[in-house]
């Protein structure tokens, strides 16, 4: 009976895997900038943290709306239709890259909000330059995720993990002269920082470009595309998945922006507490996003060849892998949580030594919970992958929407500010959220997948 799963983990893993790197090098690039920016000081990697509590908004909206082209061009590619992938290609760049320049535009008008946010005024003055270079950089940012998803859609999963590399490459190199001021270049601080970012965010969309292009599978799509020749009927489609998968990933991300700010108006170390523990988690929350979108291109897949009852093994090996994997790290962050904060800080740094010491400390017990809740993040991750990849968009959406900002939030905000837990509260709130999308998302899937397989029979 378990084999019938297990025998289907080494498959997800070369799918996903290329995913998993590449998202885990554009994390490891956050762990570097953090580190680098750490050791500025508290006040510093505070203020990168509230300015990227406003990109990561932005963000989840352009990554989440792109990720409508997956299961779109997964589907076309198990029926071998060159016609209708090609087309969900076009419509799909020319609707991010809109949404790209709107995003900008938002996160400029919206830099006044940090005066009104109760957050110490040092990290505010700090932010608002950083805000400016890494706000443009959504626009190229959002573009590479339209092919990104279109190169998963193909299952061509390990060129965006190259490009994504070579980026991060950049992105390090321009962080250690510009931030510090070596090689000739100017200290720049945290604004060298968000300069790297954004340089690198045009070489990784040019790069997998120019990759896609090169590749047999993949170059009839990328060539001779009539950019503006455009169908509404493909574009009502694009715009049915990615709207609301956007707000999907929006209503997850914003419960864990609020947390930055929550932990904002506790104070700075709090702050800086909480983004040490939010860095550290993502990096294992990118390695169930990679088999979340391994999810989503075999579910494609298989709805494309109608293939039912391999859909629903294949996704269910995918939620047992991610289960143990997700324990795999949840095992690490308990074991090591006094240790791994000290990665991000001078910590023989006479100066800010109290500061440091608190930070650490704090950092240590939300790690703790961390761990707890990589299960439940990892397994409503790779769930709604599979929903996606059926093209079921709009309960997941209200649940989501109920298990973050009616379950969640709630609970983080009581506890953060009114209770003695503090930090550790707000982090208690994270937790019921994404237990209880995992949940009702597991019950969805339950059901859906069994009414195909009766239907079909």
């Amino acid at each position: 009976m378990l084999q019938q799963y297990t025998k289907e983990f080494r498959y997800n893993l070369q799918l996903a895997a290329p995913v998993m790197l590449g998202m885990l090098g554009h994390t490891f690039v956050g762990l570097v900038d953090n580190i680098m920016v750490g050791q500025l000081g508290t006040a510093e990697l505070a203020a990168v943290s509230l300015g990227n509590s406003f990109m990561f908004i932005a963000m989840s909206l352009g990554i989440g709306f792109s990720t409508a082209i997956t299961p779109l061009v997964a589907e076309a590619d198990g029926e071998s239709n060159f016609r209708t992938g090609k087309s969900v290609f076009k419509h799909g760049l020319f609707l991010c890259t809109i949404l790209g320049i709107i995003l900008f535009v938002l996160i400029l008008l919206a830099k006044p909000l940090m005066y009104l946010m109760r957050q110490p005024e040092e990290v505010v003055l700090l932010a608002l330059p950083y805000l400016d270079l890494v706000a443009f950089s959504l626009i190229p940012l959002i573009c590479f995720q339209a092919l990104k998803q279109f190169s998963d859609g193909l299952s061509m999963t390990k060129y965006p993990m190259y490009a994504t590399l070579v980026a991060n490459v950049v992105n390090v190199v321009l962080n250690y002269v510009l931030i510090f001021g070596k090689l000739g270049f100017p200290q720049m601080g945290i604004v060298g920082a968000a300069l790297g970012t954004l340089i690198s965010r045009f070489v990784m969309f040019a790069f997998l470009w120019i990759l896609l292009r090169k590749k047999e599978k993949s170059k009839d799509y990328v060539v001779r595309i009539k950019f503006f020749v455009l169908e509404s009927a493909v574009i009502k489609k694009i715009i049915s998945l990615g709207f609301p998968s956007a707000l999907q990933m929006f209503f997850e991300v914003a419960i864990f922006t609020s947390a930055i700010w929550l932990s904002g108006i506790l104070g700075k170390n709090p702050q800086a507490a909480n983004q040490i523990a939010l860095n550290l988690s993502s990096m294992a929350f990118m390695v169930a996003m990679g088999l979340g979108v391994a999810s989503m291109i075999r579910v494609g897949n298989q709805k494309g060849l109608r293939h039912f009852k391999d859909l629903r093994r294949i996704a269910m090996s995918t939620f047992l892998l991610t289960f143990l994997i997700s324990t795999f790290f949840a095992i690490v962050f308990v074991t090591l949580n006094q240790l791994l904060p000290k990665i991000y800080l001078d910590i023989d740094d006479v100066n800010n030594l109290a500061d440091n010491t608190e930070v650490v400390s704090i950092a240590a017990k939300l790690l703790i919970i961390a761990a707890l809740f990589q299960i439940s993040d990892g397994v409503q991750v790779v769930v709604l992958g599979a929903l996606r990849g059926l093209q079921d968009v709009k309960v997941p959406t209200v649940i989501t929407f109920i298990a973050y900002w009616i379950v969640g939030f709630p609970i983080s905000y009581y506890l953060g500010l009114h209770t003695a837990y503090k930090s550790e509260g707000i982090w208690i709130g994270l937790l019921a959220g994404l237990s209880t999308s995992a949940l009702l998302l597991y019950m969805r899937f339950n059901k859906l997948t069994k009414n195909l397989i009766v239907t079909k029979a």
